[in-house]
């Protein structure tokens, strides 16, 4: 079961995405237009996201650019349009969409693009998760110790490889969760690292991980961290 994200200015063609894929077992979550796909993202993070490329306030495409700019393209992303030219395409795929669904979408097609999408998300997870500064050093972006590479504190015996946060083990990874749950575990060690390192300053923690501030809150509040338990870690 993943949690999805449609958003689409028809509502026909989102009754039709959220009824289809909620009889596969998704959860489907619904938004008419960028603003409302906008305040989604800013609260929670879907496994997936079904977008429409033209919308009457601001087109899928530019949504799109706006998430990757901030740092809020951690899901794969699907584009969808009746209308869109092969030039609009590259740019959506160029920016980081992984796929593009032309309308009618087919049943079949449509289930395939959504199983590869999943799976491209597990597959990102993964990837982080087998990353050697992931798998026995700290991430420590400030170590320029011995050994070191100035980003992640490579060298183990480097300044910073003691620190309590930050320190993420591979056998700590929750491979073994469903995919929202595990990246929800990741977020939270990754936010309380950045508090811990700035001393709970919003400030700076929002300036390092790119983040808007009033962003940063919900995301702290959604994933259950204290901001000054945090900051004293």
């Amino acid at each position: 079961m993943a949690n999805i994200l449609v958003v689409d200015d028809e509502i026909g063609i989102r009754e039709l995405l959220s009824e289809i894929l909620g009889d596969e077992g998704h959860v489907v979550h619904l938004a008419e237009n960028a603003a409302q796909a906008r305040l989604f993202r800013q609260s929670d993070a879907p496994d997936l996201v079904l977008l429409d490329i033209w919308m009457p306030d601001t087109d899928g495409v530019t949504l799109l650019k706006e998430w990757a700019s901030v740092g809020a393209l951690t899901m794969p992303v699907i584009m969808m349009s009746g209308h869109a030219t092969i030039d609009t395409a590259v740019e959506a795929t160029r920016i980081g969409a992984i796929d593009f669904l032309e309308k009618p979408i087919a049943l079949q097609k449509l289930l395939r693009a959504v199983q590869k999408g999943l799976e491209r998300g597990v597959g990102l997870l993964r990837a982080v998760a087998s990353k050697p500064a992931l798998s026995t050093f700290p991430l420590d972006h400030s170590d320029k110790g011995e050994g070191g590479n100035g980003n992640l504190g490579l060298g183990g015996s480097g300044p910073g490889s003691d620190h309590p946060s930050g320190t993420l083990l591979r056998s700590e990874m929750p491979l073994d969760l469903p995919l929202r749950e595990a990246r929800d575990a990741f977020e939270r060690a990754y936010f309380e690292y950045h508090l811990s390192q700035e001393n709970g300053s919003m400030t700076r923690v929002a300036e390092k991980t790119g983040l808007e501030r009033t962003h940063l809150y919900r995301k702290l509040k959604q994933l259950g961290i204290e901001l000054n338990k945090a900051g004293r870690k």
